[in-house]
C-alpha cells in the first residue's frame, strides 16, 4: 500500500503586536514566525474501503472534533473538489499541543496540501499552495516553506526574516490551561509598538527582554497567573529571552545551552526542548 508520510512542524511568535483594528473586525498584527522542530505525524494512504471518500484516524489528543471539522480533512475536500482526487485514508498523530499558540493545526493543513500535491502530482507551486491554504488560517501559508518570516496583516503577509537562533536551546512549556481568543484580546488596545520589531530582533538576544514583547501577555497573565509564573521561572533558570507564544498558553525560553532536568521545574506541564542548528525546521531534538 503506497503511503505518504509527513511531519508537520510548529512555530513560535517572537514579538507580537496588535497594531490596529480592521474594518472587517479582525486585527492587523506584527510578529515574527520562527519554526520549531516539534512535529505531528501525517500519513496519507490508499483506502481500504474505496466506497467512502475518506477516512480519518487521529491519535495523541483527547476531545476530538468531528472528522469533517478537522482541518486536514477540510484541506483534502477542497482539493478533491478542484482536482477530483481519489479517496484516501489519513492518519494524524498529534504531538504538538492544541490551543497552544504554536500553530499545530495550521501546520497540519499546510503539510496536507503539500503531501497531496506531491502524491497526486497536481503541479502546484509554493505560491499556488499558499493561496489555497490561506482560507483555513492566517498562519497556514507560513508553513509551506517554514522559514523565519515577519508576518503582518492578520498574519498572512509574510516577509523573509534574517533571524537565526543557531546554537541556542529552545524550551517550550505548555501548562494544562486553555486560552480563548476572546480572553487574549480582552486587555489589548491596538497601538504601534514602542520598539520597531525588525530593529529590535537585529540586536543581541540579551536585549530582547527590554524591547520585544507580546501584547497578549497582559490580559492572559491577569486571567491565568500560572502562565506568567512559567515565564518568570524560565528567566530564573537563565533564559536569555522568554515570552508567551501567540495567544498562549505555551511559553518559550531561549537558553545558551541544553537544560538538564528542566521537566522537574514544570510538573504537570508539557515540556519540550531542542538545540537549534540553523534558521529553519532542521533541528537537533533533545527530548
Amino acid at each position: 500500500m503506497q503511503k505518504t508520510l509527513l511531519y508537520p512542524i510548529c512555530k513560535i511568535n517572537i514579538g507580537l503586536y496588535v497594531v490596529e483594528k480592521r474594518p472587517d473586525g479582525y486585527h492587523n498584527l506584527q510578529t515574527l514566525f520562527y519554526p520549531v522542530g516539534l512535529t505531528d505525524s501525517l500519513e496519507i494512504c490508499e483506502p481500504r474501503d474505496r466506497h467512502v471518500p475518506y477516512a480519518l484516524y487521529v491519535s495523541g489528543v483527547k476531545n476530538l472534533c468531528a472528522p469533517e471539522d478537522n482541518i486536514v480533512v477540510k484541506t483534502y475536500l477542497a482539493l478533491k473538489e478542484e482536482f477530483d482526487l481519489p479517496p484516501v485514508e489519513i492518519f494524524l498523530g498529534k504531538r504538538i499541543p492544541t490551543g497552544a499558540g504554536l500553530g499545530g493545526g495550521s501546520s497540519d493543513a499546510a503539510e496536507m496540501i503539500k503531501g497531496l500535491n506531491e502524491r497526486f502530482r497536481l503541479g502546484l507551486t509554493d505560491d499556488d499552495m499558499r493561496r489555497r491554504i490561506a482560507r483555513f488560517g492566517a498562519d497556514c501559508a507560513f508553513f509551506i516553506d517554514g522559514k523565519p518570516a515577519y508576518a503582518e496583516g492578520i498574519g498572512d503577509v509574510l516577509t523573509p526574516a534574517d533571524v537565526s537562533l543557531k546554537g541556542k536551546t529552545l524550551v517550550l512549556v505548555k501548562p494544562p490551561v486553555a486560552v480563548s481568543t476572546r480572553e487574549a484580546y480582552s486587555g489589548v488596545v491596538p497601538a504601534q509598538p514602542e520598539h520597531d520589531l525588525r530593529d529590535a530582533l537585529s540586536r543581541p538576544i540579551e536585549t530582547w527582554r527590554d524591547t520585544v514583547s507580546n501584547d497578549f501577555e497582559r490580559s492572559v497573565f491577569r486571567l491565568h497567573p500560572t502562565i506568567e509564573a512559567i515565564k518568570n521561572t524560565l528567566y530564573d533558570l537563565g533564559a536569555l529571552y522568554a515570552s508567551m507564544s501567540g495567544s498562549g498558553s505555551t511559553v518559550f525560553g531561549i537558553f545558551p545551552h541544553r537544560m538538564e532536568g528542566i521537566e522537574a521545574a514544570f510538573k504537570d506541564c508539557f515540556v519540550y526542548q531542542e538545540r537549534l542548528r540553523k534558521a529553519s525546521a532542521e533541528t537537533d531534538k533533545l527530548v
